[in-house]
């Protein structure tokens, strides 16, 4: 299966790096082919301008004539999801969302005219995709995440986003607590990731 990892944090050191790292040994192990997109590097531009919102409103009726106007960076994106069957999502959980530059790979790029029609009035995958994963990490513990904050991502990515554009194979990785864990549990939750990622 090809997979696009997208990446979001800023730290090289983090612990969600550690995770990408595993993703990729994993799907190195397999012999998988993916690609990696690191949001921060890359130094993506998470901000909806003008020309976004001119391309949104003009995508339903022209379709792709209208991206003619979005990023380079967001077109070079397009072409790496009309690629990829598996997409891997990657980033921590800040004020208990995604961090910008995740919220803005999702603005600009799971698009009209990218990642979606329009047909019967109803939103349509135009995206080869067959399964989303994403895996974050938080501090807050999940009781806590699900109780008070009604497991806030799940609302705004898996069913707002992903589920409500026609894709149904969407998973979640949640690591609670990271802050709190002890060295022995963080390793065996990476070892668990590139296992998961090491099966064909």
């Amino acid at each position: 299966m090809k997979t696009l990892i997208v990446f979001n944090h800023p730290y090289g050191g983090s612990y969600c790096a550690s995770i990408m790292a595993a993703v990729e040994k994993g799907l190195d192990k397999s012999s998988q082919p993916y690609k990696t997109i690191n949001l921060d590097q890359e130094e993506f531009d998470p901000v909806m301008r003008s020309k976004d919102l001119i391309a949104f409103a003009g995508a339903g009726r022209t379709g792709e004539e209208a991206l003619a106007v979005v990023d380079e960076m967001v077109i070079r994106y397009k072409g790496m999801l009309e690629w990829a069957e598996h997409l891997v999502m990657i980033f921590p959980i800040w004020w208990m969302t995604m961090p910008a530059m995740t919220k803005g790979f999702i603005d600009k790029v799971i698009f009209p005219a990218i990642a979606y029609t329009m047909e019967d009035g109803r939103l349509k995958s135009r995206l080869p995709l067959e399964r989303v994963t994403i895996i974050t990490t938080m501090n807050t513990p999940a009781e806590a995440y699900r109780d008070m904050f009604n497991n806030a991502l799940e609302g705004s990515l898996i069913n707002g986003t992903f589920k409500k554009i026609g894709i149904e194979d969407v998973r979640w990785i949640s690591l609670n607590e990271v802050r709190q864990a002890s060295d022995e549990l963080r390793k065996s939750w990476l070892t668990h990731i590139e296992e998961t990622f090491a099966r064909r």
